[in-house]
Parts: C-alpha cells; sequence; structure tokens
C-alpha cells in the first residue's frame, strides 16, 4: 500500500475531509507532508472534529518508536474504537500495551501514543495487513460519521 492509494481510499468516503499540511498553509512545520482524515460533510475545515486517521511520515517528539526516521517509512493511525482495538490486540484500550516493536512494518498493533484512547496503527501496510487497513478505515469512518449524526441530530 502506498500513501497515494491511502489517500485515494479516504476520498472516496463521503464526508471525509482530507488535510495535508505543507508550506505556507500556517500550519506547524512539523506537520508538513503528513495527512490528517476527519470526518466533515460540509467540507469545510472542523472547527472540533478531530482526526479519526492519521499518516505521518516522520517521528514526532515524545513518538519515536515507530521508527518514521527510516527511508520510505509511514504509519497510519487509525481511531479503531473500543471493539475492533480488542479484537486486533487481545487487550483493552485502557491497559498498557503488551507490545513494544512497534517499529515493525505490515503489523496491525496499538498505538505506541495514543493506543490507550482505542487507535491502531499500521507501519508500513503491505501484503498482511492490506485488507485489515482498509476495514480499520472504513470502521473508524463509519465511527466518525455516526459520532457527527449524534451531536448534530
Amino acid at each position: 500500500m502506498t500513501i497515494d492509494q491511502i489517500i485515494a481510499f479516504m476520498q472516496d468516503l463521503d464526508g471525509v475531509l482530507v488535510l495535508s499540511p505543507e508550506p505556507g498553509d500556517g500550519s506547524p512545520e512539523i506537520s508538513w507532508g503528513d495527512t490528517f482524515f476527519s470526518y466533515s460533510p460540509d467540507v469545510a475545515a472542523p472547527t472540533t472534529a478531530q482526526p479519526f486517521a492519521t499518516i505521518v511520515t516522520k517521528n514526532y517528539p515524545g513518538d519515536e518508536s515507530s521508527r518514521l526516521d527510516r527511508p520510505d517509512t509511514f504509519r497510519v493511525s487509525i481511531a479503531a474504537g473500543r471493539e475492533a482495538f480488542i479484537e486486533r490486540t487481545g487487550h483493552a484500550p485502557n491497559e498498557p500495551a503488551l507490545d513494544d516493536a512497534s517499529g515493525t512494518t505490515d503489523a496491525v498493533r496499538a498505538h505506541p501514543v495514543h493506543g490507550t484512547a482505542g487507535w491502531l496503527a499500521v507501519v508500513n501496510p503491505g501484503p498482511r495487513t492490506e485488507g485489515a487497513t482498509y476495514e480499520l478505515l472504513r470502521g473508524a469512518y463509519d465511527l466518525a460519521r455516526a459520532r457527527h449524526e449524534r451531536r448534530t441530530g
């Protein structure tokens, strides 16, 4: 899977706002080159909606365990929700991660920073995780859409 394939998949979902910060757009420099997906059916920048998935291409301070400083390495982070998180990891999100190999590629893992909030992560999704990654992205989209609909009536 490539970053472009993931972005194209997300753009095909109704109401997804894709933000890809770049120089000159007012975003923090550290976010340049990364991609953020939010549910925003009016296709305007969300004021309160948090992203339900991201693609990051570099280490952030305090988030180095995925080893995104390797060439051609990126991480898809997904707000999977409690049920999907338990299904994929075998433990509840509020329990500490039992896995210290978050830099492993092509494997679904608890997110190294946001796992306790039900986020999953895949570093360089490939043949073993392509289907699961798309399924988890779709599930996170469904959760974000349902949350939006509850809040807006």
